[in-house]
C-alpha cells in the first residue's frame, strides 16, 4: 500500500516554522505554483516570494510566508527552507 501522506518541514535561516504530517503542499515557485502529494517524483524547485500552503493529515489548513528559497521533494519528505518565512495567522 503507498504512503498516503508527507513529513512536512517550513524553516527560515534562524528557525523552524512549521513541521508535521500533511496530505498536500502547495508553493510558488518561479516556473508557476507546484502541489505535492504522496508518491511525488524527487525535485527541487526555487521559490518565488509568497505563500507556502499545507494541509494537514487531519485537514488543518497552515500558511506560511517564505521570501525566497528552495523546496526539496524526497521519498515522501518535503522540506522549505527559505532565508525569512513566518505563519500566517
Amino acid at each position: 500500500m503507498a504512503e498516503r501522506s508527507l513529513q512536512v518541514s517550513v524553516v527560515a535561516a534562524d528557525h523552524e516554522v512549521w513541521s508535521g504530517e500533511a496530505s498536500l503542499v502547495i508553493a510558488k515557485t518561479v516556473e508557476g505554483e507546484i502541489g505535492v502529494m504522496a508518491g511525488h517524483e524527487p525535485m527541487l524547485a526555487i521559490l518565488s516570494k509568497g505563500e507556502v500552503r499545507v494541509t494537514t493529515s487531519t485537514g488543518e489548513k497552515v500558511t506560511a510566508t517564505a521570501d525566497d528559497g528552495f523546496l526539496s521533494v524526497e521519498n515522501n519528505t518535503v522540506t522549505v527552507v527559505a532565508g525569512n518565512a513566518s505563519l500566517v495567522k
